[in-house]
């Protein structure tokens, strides 16, 4: 088999599925708004700061992890700053061949400058058209999607909920809840669920990353989410041995085709799991799981969608047709008509990794 090179997973369609606006800033970006608005960073030289946002964050704990969030949410609180930070998010995903992304971000987090939650959303809306618009004038097409989320232990799921609603035709493609498991079970914000199921709207659940088989069975059985953010834990329902053996919750996620939104560089920084050579992506994907592969915070992991895809290469032995595989899963699984869907999939990635897989 030819050897993959980094340069050409650059240039190759992906799709992502699971990115945190607020954790992905260009470290110059978050230094110069962070002079703009007073606010004491570890580092103001971006090299140093990009490091020390990957150290802090590989701790091995979600909770620490999460804690970096607070420099660049602390800078994103203006519809100027927000602005900027989404078209900045476009333009580095279609750089790194990138054709369709749903990024999420949480309204709640923005308010601190007497922003209304509409004024937010509106703001990173139009930031990504403005990215997306430049990104297809130099040739690096993108469509990118927004997702709401609300954090699990706070009290606004509702609120945020049909606040996606009412933008899901500006731009808004569907809702999630993020931020520590262990103690804010998803079934706390079982309203807001219902209510976007009775307005045919789209949601994925964080579940099953820091905690395991229960809050995914949560997720799924009681919430009704359309895909797992993360769910790696589901392997703890999987027997290992020379023909694994799956439990019912590990049959019926397969069976049901849920997508798993699988981070590989952030579950290592988390804990989730050890390596990425020990990841379960290469279990999951031999056990035809919907598997897709996603970047979570580029800024606190130092990646991106290409980086993950070679470090996947590297340490699984994968080629072009596996890489299309993750690909067509997840724009299988985007929150956008099916129609679009197959567009993309028929007249974007297949055509380009057919060259590539003769």
């Amino acid at each position: 088999m030819v050897a993959i090179r980094y340069e050409d997973i650059v240039k190759v369609p992906k799709a992502l599925l699971h990115d945190h606006l607020d954790g992905g800033l260009r470290p110059a970006t978050v230094v110069e708004l962070a002079a703009e608005v007073g606010h004491e960073l570890p580092s103001t030289d971006p090299d140093t700061l990009g490091r020390w946002f990957a150290e802090a964050a590989h701790s091995g704990s979600l909770e620490r992890y999460l804690e970096t969030f607070a420099h660049t949410v602390a800078v994103m609180q203006t519809a100027p700053a927000l602005r900027r930070v989404a078209r900045e998010c476009a333009l580095d995903l279609a750089a790194d061949g990138v054709v369709y992304a749903e990024v999420r971000f949480a309204p709640e987090q923005h308010l601190e400058q007497n922003l209304t939650l509409d004024e937010v959303v509106e703001a990173v809306v139009a930031g990504f058209v403005e990215g997306s618009a430049e990104a297809a004038g130099a040739g690096n097409p993108i469509r990118v999607g927004t997702l709401l989320t609300a954090m699990r232990h706070a009290a606004r799921s509702q609120e945020i909920a049909e606040l996606a609603v009412r933008h899901r035709d500006a731009g808004v493609v569907g809702f999630d809840i993020a931020g520590a498991e262990a103690g804010f079970p998803p079934t706390r914000h079982l309203d807001a669920f219902e209510y976007l199921q009775r307005e045919n709207f789209h949601f994925t659940i964080h579940a099953g990353e820091a905690f395991g088989l229960p809050s995914i069975w949560q997720a799924i059985q009681w919430c009704g989410a359309d895909r797992l953010g993360h769910g790696v834990r589901i392997v703890d329902d999987i027997t290992p041995g020379p023909v694994p053996k799956l439990g019912r919750l590990a049959a019926y996620v397969r069976d049901k085709r849920i997508p798993l939104e699988l981070c590989p560089s952030s579950n290592v920084q988390t804990g989730a799991v050890a390596s990425i050579a020990e990841h379960p992506i290469g279990l999951l994907r031999e056990m035809r799981f919907r598997v897709t592969v996603n970047t979570d915070n580029r800024l606190m992991s130092g990646t991106s969608m290409s980086r993950e895809m070679a470090l996947l290469v590297e340490n699984f032995g994968y080629g072009w047709k596996e890489l299309q595989w993750f690909t067509v899963n997840a724009m299988k699984s985007a929150f956008i008509p099916f129609d679009e869907r197959l567009a993309i999939i028929d007249e974007v990635i297949k055509p380009a990794y057919a060259k590539l897989i003769g």
